[in-house]
């Protein structure tokens, strides 16, 4: 059901590849390459801490307004303490190297797609928004750090390293 009424929202839209979807817990921006491997080592200490969870993902949204809209994402319940647990430790660790706390509450989704402006018309984002589907279930087990590059055709992300979390109880 979900797929179908993406095929409803038109106009000139950079999906994301279903290889690329992913939960951002932090945005450091650009991160000069000698600072790479301090982050590494930083979030490698926490993450055997940290113990798997469960999160669905149960909602359709947009950024900023409907009427507008320059992101479509879906929206995840669950064990979302774990989350913000987790986000609340990398942005602790990270802090220290440079990288400042987010000034906004965090707000866990994942993008589906960013809608590039100007535009003939605003496409029409009510069928997606106003879809059901049964909430899908995933674990989160690891934490990846990822390179983005920005490309005409939408962003490319590559993986730099996987961080396990612990074992689960």
């Amino acid at each position: 059901m979900l797929y179908s009424t993406l095929e409803t929202v038109d106009g000139d839209i950079n999906w994301v590849k279903n290889i690329q979807l992913h939960l951002t817990l932090k945005f450091l921006g650009h991160t000069p390459e000698s600072s790479i491997d301090n982050v590494i080592d930083h979030v490698q200490k926490i993450t055997p801490n940290m113990k798997p969870f469960d999160l669905q993902i149960d909602e359709t949204g947009c950024f900023p307004v409907p009427t507008r809209p320059r992101t479509l994402w879906l929206g995840v319940k669950g064990a979302l303490d774990s989350l913000l647990t987790m986000v609340e430790s990398i942005e602790t660790v990270l802090e220290p190297l440079g990288f400042p706390r987010s000034d906004r509450d965090f707000s866990p989704h994942i993008t589906l797609a960013r809608i590039k402006y100007p535009q003939k018309h605003t496409p029409n984002v009510d069928p997606f928004l106003k879809s059901s589907y049964d909430p899908i279930d995933f674990p989160v087990d690891r934490v990846q750090y990822f390179s983005s590059e920005l490309l005409p055709t939408g962003a490319v992300y590559t993986i730099l390293k996987t961080f396990p979390l612990g074992e689960s109880l």
